[in-house]
This record gives C-alpha cells, sequence and structure tokens, in this order.
C-alpha cells in the first residue's frame, strides 16, 4: 500500500513540474514588460526606434532546417479577422491612400521646399547672370543633379526670354509642369507583390545605416492595410538585435517572422522564408538582408548569393533598395554597385520629410533607370508611403 501511495505522489509532483513549465512560458510570452536581456534599439542610422514596451504573442516555432520560423495562432473557422484583432492585439495599419499627402505639411513646416527658394529668385525683377547662376546653384542643392539641373534652367531661360516677365502664377505653373516631366509620372511605380498561384518575393537591400529593417516592418505594415498576408524573412544575421527588431515589428501586425541563428548563413534564412510562405499560401514574403558598404566587393557577392539561393525555388518580384535621401548625391554611387549586383527593381528613399534634397527623386531615376516606388516620410510606424509624383512635385513647389 506505502509503495501505490509513493507512486501517486509521485505523479503528482510530475504533473505539478509540467503545470509550472506551461504557465511559465505563458507568463514569458504574454508579458507585457520588454525583455531586459535583448536590445530592441535599432542599429546606428536606423530612422526609427522599436517600440519597448510592444506585447509578444503566444506563437507556435517551427524549425525549418537551421531558420526558426514563428508562426501566429490560426484562426478558428468561427474566428473572423477583426476578433483576431481584438483577441491577440493585433496593431491595424493606416491605409496607404493619402499617406503622400503629409508629406506637403512637414515641407511648410520646414520651411526647405525647393520652389520656395526658386520663385523667390525668379520673381526678381533683374534677372541677371547672378541670378542665373543662384537659381543653378538652388537646383544643385536640392541633389537634382548635373543634367536636370541643366534642362531645367534652359526650360526656364526660354520661358522667360519669349514671355518677357512672367507672372507669379505662370511661373509656377511652368515649375510645376518641367519638375513633374523630369520626375515622370509615367513610370510604373506599384509594387509587384500579388502573384497568381505564390507568394511574391521582395528582397530589401542597401548599405548600413539607411534604416533597412526599419523599412521593411513598415512595408509589413503597408502590404496588410492593403489586404496581404506577410511573412518577414531576417536575414540581416549579422547586426545584434536585428532579427529582434525585425520580430518587433512582426508581432505588432501579426506577421510571421523567419528567422535564423546569430552569425548564421543569410541565404539560407532566405531560403526558409520563402519556402514557409510556400507551404503556408501567404501572399508575400519581405526578407530583411544586411547592411553593407557598397565598396566591400565580399558582401556584395554574398547578397548576389542570397538572391541565387531564393531564385532555386522561386523568382524574386522587387528588389527594394533603400537609400538616405539626405545622402545627396553620394547614395547614386551605391545605388550604382547594388543595380549590378542584384537587379533593383525600385527604390525606397528614407528621410526625405525635413530635407531640401528632393531633387534626389530625379536623380537616381536618371541613375538607375527604375522608379522611386516608396519614400520614408516620417519616424512614425506608418510614415511609409508610395510614391506619388504630382503630389510630390506639388510639395516641394509648395510646401
Amino acid at each position: 500500500m506505502s509503495s501505490l501511495v509513493w507512486i501517486v505522489l509521485a505523479v503528482l509532483a510530475v504533473a505539478l513540474v509540467v503545470v509550472g513549465v506551461v504557465l511559465a512560458r505563458r507568463q514569458r510570452t504574454t508579458s507585457l514588460a520588454p525583455r531586459s536581456s535583448i536590445d530592441y534599439a535599432p542599429g546606428v542610422g536606423d530612422d526609427d526606434s522599436i517600440p519597448r514596451d510592444t506585447p509578444r504573442q503566444a506563437i507556435d516555432e517551427i524549425v525549418v532546417s537551421d531558420a526558426l520560423t514563428v508562426v501566429p495562432e490560426p484562426l478558428t473557422q468561427t474566428q473572423a479577422p477583426d476578433q483576431e484583432v481584438a483577441i491577440l492585439g493585433f496593431e491595424i495599419p493606416d491605409p496607404a491612400v493619402g499617406r503622400m499627402h503629409r508629406l506637403r505639411a512637414r515641407l511648410a513646416r520646414s520651411n526647405n521646399a525647393i520652389g520656395k527658394g526658386l520663385l523667390g529668385l525668379l520673381g526678381r525683377d533683374n534677372l541677371d547672370a547672378g541670378t542665373w547662376d543662384e537659381i543653378e546653384e538652388t537646383l544643385l542643392a536640392a541633389d537634382l543633379g548635373v543634367t536636370p539641373t541643366r534642362e531645367l534652367m534652359e526650360k526656364l531661360r526660354t520661358a522667360v526670354q519669349v514671355e518677357g516677365h512672367p507672372t507669379q502664377e505662370r511661373l509656377i505653373e511652368l515649375l510645376r509642369s518641367s519638375l513633374l516631366e523630369l520626375v515622370n509620372p509615367n513610370l510604373d511605380r506599384s509594387l509587384n507583390t500579388k502573384i497568381e498561384g505564390r507568394p511574391a518575393v521582395v528582397l530589401v537591400v542597401g548599405v548600413n545605416g539607411t534604416g533597412k529593417t526599419t523599412t521593411t516592418g513598415k512595408l509589413a505594415r503597408l502590404l496588410i492595410a492593403d489586404d496581404q498576408t506577410v511573412l518577414l524573412g531576417a536575414a540581416d544575421t549579422f547586426r545584434a538585435a536585428a532579427a529582434e527588431q525585425l520580430q518587433t515589428w512582426g508581432d505588432r501586425v501579426g506577421a510571421p517572422v523567419v528567422r535564423g541563428p546569430e552569425g548564421g548563413d543569410p541565404a539560407a534564412v532566405a531560403f526558409d522564408a520563402v519556402s514557409t510562405a510556400m507551404a503556408a499560401e501567404l501572399d508575400t514574403a519581405v526578407i530583411d538582408t544586411a547592411g553593407r558598404l557598397h565598396t566591400k566587393t565580399g558582401l556584395m557577392d554574398e547578397l548576389g548569393k542570397v538572391k541565387r539561393v531564393i531564385e532555386k525555388q522561386s523568382p524574386v518580384d522587387e528588389v527594394l533598395l533603400v537609400l538616405d535621401a539626405t545622402t545627396g548625391q553620394n547614395g547614386l554611387v551605391q545605388a550604382r554597385v547594388f543595380a549590378e549586383v542584384v537587379d533593383v527593381t525600385g527604390v525606397v528613399l528614407t528621410k526625405l520629410d525635413g530635407t531640401a534634397r528632393g531633387g534626389i527623386v530625379i536623380a537616381v531615376q536618371r541613375e538607375l533607370g527604375v522608379p522611386v516606388k516608396l519614400v520614408g516620410l516620417g519616424e512614425g510606424p506608418d510614415d511609409l508611403a508610395p510614391f506619388d509624383a504630382v503630389e510630390f512635385v506639388e510639395a516641394i513647389i509648395h510646401g
């Protein structure tokens, strides 16, 4: 009889241990307090900070080869998407429509619109050689580039010679039409993220400090606002806390994240991210890559490898090059090298708000032959906007 008692006590003890482990895991995944062992701050140069109080959602951890896949719990048949948001606390991103309009208000506050300086110069009673030199300097300082500056100068000079002394309204209209032609509103700026029968694959690349991880997180929010299902791939395996930073962005909107060990093979993580998105029949896989200097041949070769490995199972539909608008013409040198290695399909310009260097949009499009597709308008989580040529020209003329 005593042996039976001991057996019962042992079973109870094991049961209590199991219950304790389960409760401890739930405590760790649902606690609102940040985990002290992790640095959520972005790397040097990132254009946003990661919210440190973001709650971790309850997750299933699935090991795919060397990568760790984090997937939110699926909906039940009776559970609607809006119920999921309410239960799990996912954020609902702002709609993409109207985001670009914010740029005008921010440029107006910064008093950095290109048009303000040009109109002031063109409105002078005497447009002598010195004034035309100032106009040229204004355009070059706005990072318009040498060739576009010459083209715009020629149009302005011709108009003044033909019309004598144009009115302010005529000058505004002339600037608007000339700049719009240079920006080229006819370029296809849509994101190729709706592919029939498989997930679209988006590769995010760029040099150190341009805010790629932050941009990747914001892009996920933009796509989710467009009712797409998104998976994030943390292929930046070298920067400390890069994967955790991306995980936090994913947790906020319910996007699963595929990640690997620190210092692991980024190509393996990218491959697993795409295969996981395919298996889950998601709409889009967005792959964040490590920042690399364009002068480092080995790192650039590695980026090419990441793309080739992905293409063993799926085409790469978008390669988005993230450039810092404040770096101006220096960014064009970086852009050339990246375009040679991974065939860039579009540009994301971060930190475009509050800068007089809006002409970089024209310069980078001329240099690469690809459109600016997205622009960063601030530090908020939904301050990434699809680029609109007309709205942009209005912003840099009027602010």
